[in-house]
């Protein structure tokens, strides 16, 4: 079982059909994907190993729209650990505006979040710098919650 969402969240309403599922197989595993709800969108990230959806044979890392409506199976086609992640929901409905890390429905939203982030960095930040908090060298990972991390190769 994965963490609840937000009580006042969209995902956290039965409606939204919201899965957000990281997947590793070892050499002999396999999963099959139940079929979402009507009108869902569901989208397969392979991102390690190699894997076979629905019988076909698929090559890391790659990112494709699964047909939300049928079953799929995910089997493990490699000696090494398969990593892929899920991410499946309804569509909310609504325009969608994106600047920088906003996602509003408005480019009037947009600018405000952005006001709002220098006016109060959003509630403050405990850092002595507003840089991200990982150096750059460090370049792009994964942590997970039992505190291993995962690099692309």
């Amino acid at each position: 079982k994965g963490c609840e969402p937000p009580p006042a969240s969209y995902a956290n309403k039965a409606v939204s059909d919201l899965a957000v599922w990281l997947i590793e197989l070892d050499k002999s595993g396999a999963v099959v994907l139940p079929p979402a709800k009507p009108g869902s969108n569901r989208s397969l990230y392979c991102f390690t190993g190699g894997v076979t959806v629905g019988g076909q044979q698929v090559r890391q890392p790659t990112v494709f729209e699964l047909d939300p409506s049928a079953s799929v199976e995910v089997a493990s086609a490699s000696d090494t650990m398969n990593s892929c992640l899920v991410l499946q929901g309804k569509p909310i409905g609504e325009p969608v505006a994106q600047h920088g890390p906003f996602v509003m429905t408005t480019q009037q939203e947009i600018r405000e979040a952005f006001m709002d982030y220098q006016k109060s960095q959003f509630g403050g930040w405990p850092w002595k710098t507003d840089s991200p908090c990982h150096p750059r060298e460090k370049g792009r990972f994964a942590k997970y919650p039992d505190g291993r991390e995962d690099a692309p190769k």
